[in-house]
């Protein structure tokens, strides 16, 4: 018998309720493992119908469909002498699960449902979904009839069960049942299983592609095994982006992984392992053998088949690989951009639309569509057919084939600077430059005209004209007249995203992209329904701290000279007139009074650290107390938190934006708060209050009378490029957050 075995996972860009696509995408992972020599593959999370369809879960259809699209496979010559799961939802007695269906030669061996569910972060699998709660029990699941006259089988196991074959054997876990701190791989293993499948839905998050790959080695390293991570790629549908990474473990050790971006919608990773090495391993922890001697066991299902092959005894295995993370810059240029040719290949649009202002912001969301074209180039290049498909498809030129990504670009990328009286000759040559060197179609029009447009008809109806601030305005009128730039741009957008490709003598439309970076939409320092307002926005989950490391990243990998100047250039909405000389007047800092620095510390105190006003006031004195005082750190906690529920309403229109960092304010799916809050925050002002006052009574304590006559208060303001420190550490990809003390 042979004891060496081929195993195969699957990374699928699956898409919610494309059962056609979804099936041929399957078939054809399972044709690739075939060839690599695979007698067993496995694939992602809710493969089947696609992960993301939500409140589709709750409609018969898709529970048919799923049933109707697994027969497909079932009966399909491709999935002949192969053991096989696939993920899809399945109703027992009245009760939805999230499965794995494993099956043999139109034989279905298992049904085993979810026991642990997701409800943090974005997911919301109980609204859904039932987790089984019957350890180490089955129970008998009639099947459709629409399969069931296929299979010959009336009834089959649904429930918590290992197979069995004759050489080895194979447990489940379910994506969130290996994070959650009672996994099954340990009981799995201390019952002798030695194959141990995870069929995966997990997204991309900016620093945490580690935590995942210690998850699954850790899976191993104690308990011995072969873990089997098999993950989603891609958008299907949602704002998170699915980042592969499907790998497999032997004993603690990665030896054999998935791209963590690509645009393929099909990946197989294959590994060839012995089963004596695990045996081997496991038999020399005899503090492992002694607690497997008593462990309960699992129900076994047994098949007929032989996982190895006796050709392969003598043959290699696949040793220990060294993971190699991408820098949070590399992420950022790949995510998004990956993201991005999802949503615009399956959108059936003709490209994108940016209002490009020559800033850190609009100048990210650019270079993230130019890192696109750079991927798409490189796919064309290395033979992917469904890439160059869909290029052609969205250029309307069926012998189009992309050669340069600034070519691309000019063909599916329109860039805009939509300048006024208060725009400054920088920006406008700035925008002008960086659309040159990523090759974007680029326009320049000055938006004055409409502006004073609309302006006369306020005037025509109240015989008032609104002044800015620097001309003897009130505030009132000043942001007015800031708003009405703003919003005529947004409209001025989706004019040209609607016309731009038919005055190029193209059919189709442009999909309208958003610059608003996450710390601005957590401070709400938007106008709501300006150019905040579009169809996508790629940056909205991303720091202004990362967006200038990602372009300073850019500039170095793509010779884009332009962006050097761009970040250096203070940030500013140029909404205000300029000052005499011509030079910027207004700068964001200044607007929000508070710099980024701070903002983003306050973002990841309110949401990862789920800290009040009063909480966060008290972490911050951990932190900023040896250069700020506690008056100041009190207004500033205070200043946040006033704006913050001033501006919350603005989150329920926020533009869908593909999920980055832990703190997004989007609440139509990730921070489920209020938008209408009473922002005097009384109460917890209050308290802080209390609590400086006795700060201050301590330390007027602790130093001398002389010098107490001689203290001054210390100012509200602090210099806005003060060095903030952060409470989370920030480190490579992934880093576990912890507490600076």
């Amino acid at each position: 018998m042979g004891r060496k075995v081929t195993v195969a996972v699957a990374t699928l860009n699956q898409w919610a309720l494309d059962f056609a696509g979804n099936v041929a995408r399957i078939l054809e992972s399972i044709r690739l493992a075939k060839e690599a020599g695979a007698t067993y593959r496995t694939g992602p999370e809710l493969e089947l119908c696609g992960y993301s369809c939500e409140d589709h879960f709750l409609e018969s259809d898709t529970l048919l469909h799923s049933w109707e699209t697994l027969l497909e496979i079932l009966i399909s010559p491709v999935a002949e002498d192969m053991l096989i799961d696939v993920g899809m939802p399945v109703m027992h007695r009245n009760v939805t699960y999230n499965c794995r269906v494993v099956f043999y030669n139109r034989k279905i061996l298992l049904i085993r449902p979810k026991m642990i569910l997701c409800d943090s972060g974005n997911y919301r699998e109980t609204r859904w979904f039932t987790p089984w709660q019957k350890e180490r029990q089955v129970e008998d699941y009639c099947l459709p009839r629409i399969v069931s006259v296929y299979t010959d089988q009336t009834v089959v196991p649904f429930g918590d069960a290992i197979i069995s074959t004759v050489d080895t054997s194979i447990g489940f876990e379910i994506c969130e049942e290996l994070w959650n701190p009672h996994s099954t791989h340990i009981a799995l293993a201390e019952d002798g299983v030695e194959l141990i499948v995870n069929g995966s839905g997990s997204y991309f998050e900016l620093r945490k592609s580690n935590v995942v790959v210690d998850l699954i080695k850790s899976a191993t390293s104690k308990a011995g095994g072969c873990y089997l991570y098999s993950n989603l790629r891609g958008c299907d549908g949602q704002r998170v982006f699915f980042n592969g990474c499907s790998c497999i473990a032997v004993n603690g050790d990665i030896v054999s992984k998935g791209k963590q971006f690509s645009l393929k919608d099909v990946e197989v990773t294959v590994a060839t392992i012995d089963l004596e090495d695990i045996r081997t391993f496991r038999n020399s922890k005899r503090s492992l053998a002694l607690k497997a001697s008593g462990a309960p066991s699992y129900p076994r299902i047994s098949v007929d088949m032989v996982l190895g092959k006796h050709s392969n005894d003598t043959g290699p295995v696949n040793a220990p690989l060294e993971w190699i993370y991408h820098k949070p810059e590399e992420e950022i240029s790949l995510g998004p951009a990956c993201w991005l040719w999802d949503y615009l290949r399956r959108s059936g649009q003709g490209g994108f639309f940016l209002p490009l202002s020559g800033g850190v912001d609009s100048s990210s969301t650019a270079c993230m569509v130019y890192s696109m074209c750079c991927m798409v180039v490189e796919a064309v290049k290395s033979g992917d057919n469904q890439v160059l498909a869909d290029v052609r498809k969205m250029v309307c030129d069926v012998d189009y084939t992309p050669i340069q990504p600034q070519e691309l670009s000019s063909r599916i990328f329109v860039t805009c600077y939509m300048g006024s009286e208060n725009s400054s000759a920088e920006t406008r040559n700035r925008a002008a430059t960086l659309a040159q060197q990523i090759g974007s179609y680029h326009t320049s029009i000055t938006i004055d005209l409409a502006v004073q447009a609309v302006l006369g008809i306020f005037t025509a109806v109240t015989g008032l004209v609104p002044k800015f601030g620097s001309h003897g305005g009130s505030p009132r009128e000043s942001l007015a007249l800031q708003n009405i730039q703003a919003r005529l741009r947004m409209v001025l957008a989706y004019l040209f995203a609607q016309l731009m490709l038919w005055a190029r003598g193209r059919s189709g439309g442009l999909l309208v992209l958003g610059s608003a970076n996450v710390d601005e939409a957590l401070r709400g320092y938007m106008t709501k329904y300006d150019c905040s307002s579009a169809d996508v926005n790629p940056i909205g989950g991303i720091s202004k701290t990362d967006l200038r490391g990602f372009l300073h990243f850019m500039r170095e990998k793509y010779k884009l000279t332009v962006l050097a100047d761009i970040v250096a250039a203070p940030p500013t909405a140029e909404l205000e007139p300029l000052a005499a000389d011509g030079k910027i007047a207004q700068t964001d800092e200044q607007d929000m009074g508070m710099t980024y620095a701070e903002l983003s510390e306050y973002g990841r105190l309110r949401k990862q650290f789920f800290c009040g006003p009063y909480s966060m006031f008290c972490k911050l004195m951990s932190l900023w107390g040896s250069f700020c005082s506690p008056a100041v750190i009190a207004e500033k906690v205070k200043h946040f938190f006033r704006c913050y529920a001033i501006n919350r309403h603005k989150m329920t229109v926020v533009t869908p934006s593909v999920h980055a960092e832990t703190y997004s304010p989007d609440d139509n799916r990730f921070d489920h708060r209020p938008f209408l809050y009473n922002n005097k925050w009384l109460w917890q002002f209050r308290a802080i209050d209390h609590k400086v006052e006795e700060i201050e009574s301590e330390n007027a304590e602790k130093i001398p009378p002389r010098t107490q006559t001689a203290t001054r208060p210390t100012p509200v303001s602090q210099p806005a490029n003060i060095a903030i420190p952060t409470l989370l550490s920030r480190g490579r990809s992934g880093s576990t957050p912890g507490v600076v003390v």
